[in-house]
């Protein structure tokens, strides 16, 4: 007797939010043209993304930030708010620059991370794999250039470093590598130490910094100025 074939994954759900339609056309092609993806869903502006997204469950949510009506930081908040604990999907944020000013506060708002519109198809649908299994989308060189603009901007206050009392000095370390774009990989070589090890202490590290993913790990790891502008390696 032979076993039956194994009943296939149902593709993702995505829902996109954008002001342009060739955007929002472009995106769909790219996206439709994958087995494990589907997009359900897309809306004009905020204020649509939020109606669309309470009636209808989406896995991962592509989110523009500058709209009419509603902007995608105020929309990715209620999107998040309204959506039943433990079921919120996962939002990407959306940007033509990577210095967009609007981009930190929708990461503060609870996006996952963001992606320049510009970026090649394999890494849009790369982003959206990534942020479904529960990590970040980090662009290195982008983010980093951002964190440090909103760090050295003349009003940043004396960074405070209390999120930072519970962490171990090894985690420290592991903190200040996310922080410089490194991945688990690259973390566990400069630290000598299994891959598998490095993924243990970064999730103690969210755990203790009550930081849902990767990218507001390494918000705070600037703003307590654990890693600094024009720092290049751990301790450097």
């Amino acid at each position: 007797m032979t076993s039956p074939d194994p009943v296939p994954a149902a593709p993702l759900r995505i829902v996109l939010v954008d002001d342009q339609p060739l955007v929002r056309a472009g995106f769909s092609m790219v996206i439709d043209s994958q087995s494990d993806l589907q997009v359900v869903g897309q809306a004009a502006d905020g204020l649509e993304a939020v109606e669309l997204l309470r009636a209808h469950r989406a896995d991962v949510v592509l989110m523009d930030v500058r709209m009419p009506r509603l902007d995608g930081i105020e929309a990715t908040t209620r999107v998040l708010a309204q959506a039943p604990a433990g079921r919120e999907p996962r939002v990407i944020v959306l940007t033509t620059f990577d210095l967009d000013e609007y981009v930190l506060a929708a990461i503060r708002a609870g996006a996952s991370g963001f992606l320049l519109k510009d970026a090649q198809p394999e890494e849009l649908l790369a982003a959206i794999r990534t942020v479904h299994r529960g990590d970040a989308v980090i662009a290195p060189s982008a983010t980093r250039r951002l964190l440090e603009r909103v760090v050295t901007a003349p009003e940043a206050a004396a960074p405070d470093t209390s999120p930072l009392r519970d962490l171990t000095e090894r985690e420290r370390e592991v903190l200040t590598l996310m922080g410089l774009g490194r991945s688990n990989q690259e973390i566990g070589a400069e630290l000598f130490v299994a891959e598998a090890t490095v993924k243990t202490h970064v999730g103690r590290v969210l755990s203790k910094l009550g930081a849902r993913d990767r990218v507001q790990a390494v918000i705070i790891a600037f703003e307590t100025g654990l890693v600094t502008p024009g720092q290049d390696s751990a301790g450097t």
